[in-house]
């Protein structure tokens, strides 16, 4: 197929890049590089240089690409940001992904394959979260994600604009070529592998009095390949609707940082700092449907795995992207 990637340039989107080469398929990422990097995206897809708060910037790039399927990736996704900056999350997470959809309608695009968020849920009712729990995001970045999904409902019940959504929960690791470098950088992953480089001298614990077995959160870290492994059986004909992307599995805040220490044969100073606000106490998926409805067998379960191919990549690119 020939896909359309926003925010082909970032960490998900990059990857997701190479592995639909990889398959065979033919891309064009739209980027604006405001998060992502020129030096991500695969040499053997073509670029444009995005600039979505043009008028007419979107529909133009999407004429231009001429794709079967569009994958919506790009996004700003900074939570605490989001609460200082709800336009920017709006304007972005909202404003421009409708732009696009709007676009694909008028292109007589197929396909639409969406990067939602676990956020959308909010606090859970129950652990593993199934796909129809309620849905109450507790910020503007899921607040966003979720006003979008509700859209594409209505696009493909009125315009026949075929979608899936899928709700990550922690993308981590990388591939041989590709990996994580935020600009600022919030995950929890690379920045304690950051202080194994020497980047950093210690790496920051939020919490230790939580209901869990050592007191700090708990989360579901799925494999980026895993990840780009959904996104390409999601662009079967008839698939549609809303999945869980994580393993199933939770790793609390200090059993990363021990994964980290064993992969990386180093021990990583940790200083503990009173919870962030909104911080839910256990998020882990269930991906049960993703598994049942569209065949997927994560390849990649296990948090050692995960960390390895960071700890390669990271490594190999200590500085992350030159630009």
């Amino acid at each position: 197929m020939n896909v359309l990637v926003t925010g082909g340039a970032g960490y998900i989107g990059s990857i997701c890049t190479e592995e639909l080469l990889n398959a065979g398929h033919s891309v064009m990422v739209y980027d604006n590089l405001t998060e992502g990097h020129r030096s991500a995206v695969d040499p053997r897809a073509k670029f444009i240089f995005g600039k979505p708060e043009a008028d007419g910037d979107i529909l133009g790039a999407v004429k231009h690409a001429k794709p079967d399927a569009i994958m919506h990736f790009a996004a700003s996704a900074l939570v605490g940001e989001s609460m200082t900056n709800p336009k920017k999350y709006f304007h972005n997470n909202f404003v421009n992904a409708l732009k696009l959809a709007d676009a694909a309608v008028e292109c007589g695009v197929k396909k639409f394959v969406f990067s939602s968020t676990c956020a959308t849920y909010g606090p859970p009712d129950k652990v593993p979260m199934t796909e129809d729990l309620p849905q109450r995001p507790i910020n503007p970045y899921g607040e966003a994600k979720l006003m979008f999904e509700k859209a594409l409902i209505w696009y493909q019940q009125i315009y026949k604009l075929e979608f899936i959504a899928f709700r990550y929960f922690n993308a981590a690791g990388a591939s041989e070529k590709f990996g994580e470098h935020h600009r600022i950088e919030t995950h929890i992953i690379p920045n304690v592998l950051l202080v194994a480089l020497g980047k950093k001298t210690h790496c920051e614990i939020f919490g230790t009095d939580y209901p869990t077995p050592d007191g700090t959160c708990i989360r579901d870290y799925i494999h980026i390949k895993d990840l780009a492994q959904a996104h390409m059986l999601g662009l079967q004909p008839g698939r549609t609707g809303f999945y869980n992307l994580g393993n199933g599995d939770g790793y609390s805040v200090k059993q990363v940082i021990q994964m980290c220490e064993k992969v990386t044969g180093q021990k990583i100073p940790a200083i503990e700092k009173p919870r962030r606000p909104g911080d839910p106490p256990r998020l882990v998926a269930s991906a049960e449907k993703a598994i049942r409805e569209l065949g997927w067998t994560p390849k990649y379960p296990k948090l050692e795995d995960i960390v390895a191919t960071a700890w390669a990549w990271h490594k190999k690119h200590p500085d992350g992207y030159p630009d």
